[in-house]
C-alpha cells in the first residue's frame, strides 16, 4: 500500500479543515514546499495536494504554489481542487503532476470525464467524496442525489483506474477511518482505491493495508505528530 501525505492549500498556506468546513480551518505552515520537502526527507515517494479554494470556487487558485511543491519535493504528486477543463488538466500535468483528480467535473459532466480518461489514461483519478452514502461536490459544500456505489460503478465502466474515496464525516476528526466502507469498496471494484479521511493511527494504516487498499492519505495526523511518517511507511 502506498502512503500519500497530504497538503491542503488555502491562500498559499498548508492548512487542514475539520469535516471539510472552511470555517474550521487550522493553518500549519506558510511554506508548503518546505513541508513537502520534509515528507520527501522522511522517505515519502508520493504526495496528495488539494487546492481548497479551487475546489470551493471552481477554478484553481494555488497553481504556482503547487508547481513549487512538485519541483521542490520531487515527489509523485496527485493534484485536485477545481480542475474542470482540459486546459487545467494539461496545465497541471505540464507542471509535473503525475495524476490529476477530477471531482465535481466528473460528477456533472460525464462525457468530459470519459474523454479525459480516453486521452490521459491513468493520469486521471476521480475523487469520490461521501456524506451519508451520497456524493458531495463543490468542495463538499453541496450534496448530490447520486449514490456513491452507483457513481463508482459508472467510473469503473468508463475505465477510471484510481479513485480517492473520502468519508467526509471522518475527515480531520482524528477518530479513525471508515474501515467498513473501504472493505466494501475493495470487494466490489477493481479500481485502485485510495482511502482518505480519519487516518489517525498506525493501526488504521495496517488495517487498510490488510484490506488490499491501494493507498492511504494521511493529513492532520502528520501535522499533529500522532503519526510518524517514517514509521507509517515502514508499517505498510
Amino acid at each position: 500500500m502506498i502512503i500519500l501525505p497530504a497538503i491542503d492549500l488555502y491562500g498559499k498556506k498548508a492548512v487542514r479543515l475539520l469535516h471539510g468546513d472552511y470555517n474550521q480551518m487550522t493553518v500549519y505552515s506558510d511554506n508548503p514546499a518546505a513541508v513537502a520537502l520534509g515528507f520527501a526527507g522522511a522517505g515519502a515517494k508520493n504526495i496528495h495536494i488539494v487546492d481548497l479554494e479551487g475546489a470551493r470556487d471552481g477554478s484553481p487558485a494555488n497553481f504556482e504554489t503547487i508547481r513549487e511543491i512538485i519541483k521542490t519535493s520531487g515527489l509523485f504528486a496527485e493534484v485536485g481542487g477545481g480542475i474542470r477543463t482540459r486546459a487545467e488538466i494539461e496545465k497541471y500535468l505540464g507542471a509535473g503532476a503525475g495524476r490529476v483528480i477530477l471531482g465535481t467535473a466528473a460528477l456533472e459532466n460525464f462525457e468530459f470525464l470519459r474523454s479525459a480518461v480516453r486521452d490521459y489514461g491513468d493520469k486521471i483519478a476521480v475523487g469520490v467524496d461521501i456524506r451519508d452514502g451520497r456524493v458531495a461536490l463543490r468542495g463538499w459544500r453541496e450534496l448530490s442525489d447520486i449514490d456513491c456505489h452507483a457513481f463508482c460503478e459508472r467510473l469503473q465502466e468508463v475505465g477510471v483506474g484510481t479513485i480517492i474515496c473520502t468519508d467526509i464525516s471522518k475527515d480531520g476528526a482524528m477518530r479513525g477511518t471508515n474501515r467498513e466502507l473501504y472493505r466494501e469498496l475493495s470487494r466490489k471494484y477493481s479500481m485502485n482505491i485510495i482511502a482518505s479521511g480519519g487516518v489517525s493511527t498506525l493501526d488504521d494504516l495496517i488495517a487498510l493495508s490488510r484490506l488490499g487498499i491501494y493507498g492511504a492519505i494521511i493529513g492532520r495526523a502528520l501535522y499533529t505528530g500522532d503519526i510518524n511518517l517514517k514509521e507509517a511507511l515502514a508499517a505498510v
